[in-house]
C-alpha cells in the first residue's frame, strides 16, 4: 500500500510540474516574442524540468527498480509498453497536426511549443524507464565495485540536471567535462552484460525484437523533438531547448548506446543458446533424480524419471531401463520405445555375440551404434548403454536411442554415463529410505503390539487375608511371551498361572494371547489342574505351529483348607520357601510342555501335585529368562543364585522381595537390557 501510494504521488508531481512547465515556457516564449517583459522569472521553466525529471525518476524507481517479480524479459516488455503507448501519443499529435495543414494554429509558434513539450515529456518518459530497467539489468550480478560505480553515475547525472538549471546552455569547460565523465562511466557501466548468458534460445529472440522496437523509438522521438526544437528556434531562442541540456543528452546516449550494446551481445550469443539450454536441462535433470527419493512414493517412479531426464539431456528419442533381479523376472520400462521393439534390439545383441554392457559382458562396450545396422526393420540406428550400479552391484541397464545414425558423441556419452551413476546413488538411497520407513513403521506397530500386550497382562492381583503376590514381566524385544494371571474361581478358591511361550516377539506374544483366553474359559469352570492341562494342550495343538510349545505350571490355592494343587508342563521349577523349617528347595515334580504332544496321550505325560503351606512360607514362580541371564563373562545367573536372593529377604512382604531379586539381577547382568524375556510370580502366604 505504501508503494502504490508513493508512486501515486511521484506520477502526480510529475503531472503538474508538467503542467507549470508548459505555462511558463509558453509565457516566457510569447513575452519575448511580443517583445515584452516576461511577468515570471525565466529561470522557472528549467527549475520545473528539474522538477519533473526528479518526479519521473522516483516514479519509475517504485514502479520496476522496486518489484521483485520482474525478470529480464518483462523488463524489456516494460520499456517497450512505455514506449508504445508515448509513441502513439506522439503519432497522435502528428496526425492531428497533419489534419489541420497549413492553417494559422498548425503554423502558431505557441501551439508548436505546446507539443513540443508533449513530446519532450514522452520522450523523457521513455528514457527513464528505459533507464531504471538497465539499472536492474545491470546490476543483476551486484558487486561493491559496480554499485560504487553506478552511485558516482547517478549523482553525476543529478549534478548536470542541476548544473543545466543554472547554466542556459551545454557550451562551456564545465559542461565538457561533466559529459565526458558521464560518457566514460556510462560505457564502463555498459560492459555489464551477464544477464544475457541466462536467457534461453526464445528469451533472446523476443529480446531482439524489443530493443530494436526501442531504437525505432529512440530514434523517432530524438527526430521529432528536434524537428520541433529547430521550428520554434527560428522563431525564438526563449525556449527549453533539450539539445542544450547535458543531462537530457546524457542519459539519451546511456540509453542507446546500452540498448546498442545489448543487442549485439543478445545476436552474437544465440549460436550458444542451445548448449546453455542443454546444460541446463542436465541440471534441472540432475535435480529431478536427486529429489526423486523424497517426492516419488515407488521405486518405478525414480526409473520412469530416470529415462525422461536422460532422453531430454542428451536429445535423444527413446529408452529403456531394465532392472535384473534374482527372485523375479527382470522388468523392461521403456520411454518412447515399445517393449517388443526393445527385446528385438536386446535379441539381435545377444544373437551376435556383441560383448559390451547389454549381456553385463567383460568388455563393457558402450556404444552399440555400429551393430543396429544390421538389425532390419529397426528405426533406432544409434545406441547407448550403461549399467545401473547399486552397492557395487548391476542391478539394470540404461539404454538410450536415437534414430540418427552416430547420434550420440562424446559429451552425450558422458552425460549418459552420469546419469547412470546418479541414477544407481538415488536408486540406492530410495531403497535406504524405503527400507528406513518399513523399520518405522515396524517399530510404531510393535509399540501398538506393546500396548497390547501390556493390556493383556493383569493390572490387579487376586489377594486374600491367607496371601498377597507381586508380579513382574520384563520382555527382551518390543513383545514378548511371557505370561501370567490370577483369577478367583469361588470364594475360598484363586487360581494362578504363569507361562513362557518358545522363541520371542511378535509370534510368542500372539500365542501369549491365546493362552490368556484359555486361562480365563477353563478355570472359571473349576476344573482341576490336571484336566485344565489336558484341555488347554487339546485347544493349543490347532494354533500352534510345528516346532512351538508352550511351558506352563498352573496353580489352585484353596484358602479353606490351606491347600495348593498344581500341575507343572515343562515350565521352571517353583522355588518353595518353608518357614517352619528356614529351608528352600525347587519343587521336584514333572510334565511335558503344552503343545509338544499332539495326541490324547498328553493326559499321560501330566502329574498333579499337592502341598500345604503354612505362615511365612514364600513360592517363588518365574521363567527361564530370570536363571538363563548372562553376566560380562557369560555365565548364567542359575538356580542356586535365585534361591540366595530369595533367602536375603525371606521375611519381607512379596512386593519387596520381588524389587530385590530385579534389582540383584540388573546388578549380576551390569545392565537392564536383558537378553531374553523374564517374568516372576512371587506368592508369600499370611
Amino acid at each position: 500500500m505504501r508503494a502504490r501510494a508513493l508512486i501515486r504521488i511521484t506520477f502526480l508531481g510529475a503531472f503538474i510540474a508538467w503542467l507549470v512547465l508548459i505555462f511558463s515556457d509558453v509565457t516566457i516564449l510569447f513575452s519575448d516574442i511580443r517583445g515584452l517583459h516576461p511577468d515570471i522569472p525565466v529561470w522557472l521553466p528549467r527549475f520545473v524540468f528539474d522538477l519533473y525529471v526528479l518526479c519521473l525518476f522516483y516514479y519509475y524507481k517504485f514502479k520496476i527498480e522496486k518489484e521483485e517479480s520482474l525478470n529480464f524479459t518483462d523488463l524489456l516488455w516494460r520499456v517497450f509498453a512505455t514506449g508504445l503507448v508515448a509513441t502513439v501519443v506522439s503519432l497522435g499529435l502528428r496526425l492531428i497536426l497533419f489534419l489541420l495543414g497549413d492553417t494559422a494554429l498548425a503554423t502558431n509558434i505557441l501551439f508548436t511549443d505546446v507539443v513540443y513539450h508533449i513530446n519532450l515529456a514522452l520522450f523523457l518518459s521513455f528514457l527513464m524507464a528505459a533507464f531504471t530497467s538497465w539499472k536492474r539489468l545491470i546490476l543483476y550480478q551486484k558487486s561493491k565495485w559496480l554499485i560504487r560505480v553506478w552511485t558516482v553515475f547517478e549523482f553525476t547525472l543529478l549534478f548536470a540536471l542541476l548544473y543545466d538549471s543554472i547554466n542556459s546552455g551545454a557550451n562551456g569547460t564545465l559542461s565538457t567535462i561533466i559529459a565526458v565523465l558521464l560518457g566514460g562511466l556510462g560505457l564502463v557501466l555498459t560492459a555489464n552484460m551477464k544477464w544475457v548468458a541466462y536467457l534461453n534460445f526464445k528469451q533472446k529472440w523476443t529480446s531482439l525484437l524489443l530493443l530494436l522496437l526501442a531504437f525505432f523509438y529512440l530514434g523517432y522521438f530524438f527526430y521529432t523533438t528536434t524537428r520541433l526544437a529547430d521550428f520554434i528556434g527560428i522563431q525564438s531562442t526563449s525556449f527549453l531547448d533539450f539539445r542544450e541540456h547535458t543531462f537530457s543528452l546524457s542519459i539519451f546516449g546511456f540509453v542507446m548506446v546500452y540498448s546498442l550494446f545489448s543487442f549485439l551481445v543478445i545476436l552474437f550469443n544465440l549460436p550458444t543458446s542451445s548448449v546453455f539450454e542443454q546444460k541446463l536441462e542436465e541440471v534441472v535433470n540432475f535435480q529431478r533424480i536427486s529429489q526423486s527419493i523424497q517426492t516419488e512414493q515407488s521405486e518405478e517412479s525414480v526409473y520412469n524419471i530416470l529415462l525422461e531426464s536422460s532422453v531430454s539431456s542428451v536429445f535423444a528419442d527413446a529408452a529403456w531401463l531394465e532392472i535384473k533381479s534374482a527372485s523375479e523376472e527382470d522388468r523392461l520400462f521403456t520411454y518412447g520405445i515399445s517393449e517388443p521393439e526393445a527385446r528385438a534390439i536386446q535379441e539381435h545383441v545377444f544373437n551376435n555375440k556383441i560383448k559390451g554392457v547389454l549381456d553385463q559382458g567383460v568388455d563393457k562396450t558402450k556404444n552399440l551404434s555400429k551393430h543396429l545396422g544390421t538389425l532390419k526393420g529397426a528405426r533406432f540406428r544409434s545406441l547407448l548403454s550403461f549399467p545401473i550400479v547399486v552397492k557395487g552391484e548391476a542391478i539394470g541397464t540404461l539404454a538410450i536411442l536415437k534414430e540418427l545414425p552416430e547420434g550420440f558423441n562424446k559429451e552425450m556419452t558422458r552425460v549418459v554415463s552420469t546419469f547412470a551413476n546418479q541414477a544407481g546413488i538415488s536408486i540406492e538411497n530410495f531403497r535406504l529410505l524405503e527400507e528406513a520407513f518399513q523399520n518405522e513403521r515396524y517399530k510404531e506397530e510393535l509399540k501398538i503390539a506393546k500396548t497390547v500386550q501390556k493390556s493383556l497382562l493383569p493390572e490387579n492381583l487376586e489377594s486374600n487375608d491367607d496371601f498377597d503376590i507381586a508380579a513382574f514381566s520384563q520382555s527382551a524385544d518390543e513383545v514378548g511371551g511371557d505370561y501370567y494371571d490370577t483369577i478367583r474361581i469361588n470364594d475360598h478358591k484363586v487360581a494362578l498361572i504363569i507361562a513362557d511361550v518358545s522363541g520371542k516377539g511378535t509370534t510368542a506374544a500372539f500365542h501369549m494371547s491365546q493362552m490368556k483366553g484359555i486361562f480365563h474359559s477353563l478355570a472359571q469352570q473349576e476344573l482341576d489342574p490336571h484336566e485344565f492341562m489336558v484341555r488347554a494342550n487339546q485347544a493349543l495343538v490347532f494354533c500352534l505351529e510345528r516346532g512351538s510349545f508352550i511351558s506352563a505350571i498352573y496353580f489352585v490355592v484353596d484358602s479353606k483348607s490351606r491347600e495348593i494343587t498344581y500341575c507343572r508342563a515343562g515350565h521352571c521349577p517353583v522355588l518353595y520357601y518353608t518357614c517352619a523349617t528356614d529351608k528352600s528347595a525347587y519343587l521336584q515334580d514333572k510334565g511335558a510342555a503344552l503343545g509338544m504332544v499332539k495326541n490324547k496321550t498328553y493326559c499321560n505325560m501330566i502329574d498333579v501335585y499337592q502341598l500345604k503351606y503354612e505362615k511365612g512360607d514364600v513360592m517363588v514362580l518365574y521363567t527361564d529368562g530370570i536363571t538363563e541371564a548372562n553376566d560380562s563373562k557369560g555365565e548364567e545367573f542359575g538356580y542356586e543364585n535365585l534361591e540366595k536372593t530369595i533367602l536375603e529377604v525371606k521375611n519381607k512382604d512379596a512386593k519387596e522381595i520381588q524389587e530385590h531379586l530385579i534389582s540383584r539381577l540388573y546388578e549380576y547382568s551390569g545392565t537392564d537390557d536383558i537378553n531374553d524375556d523374564f517374568t516372576t510370580m512371587i506368592v508369600r502366604f499370611k
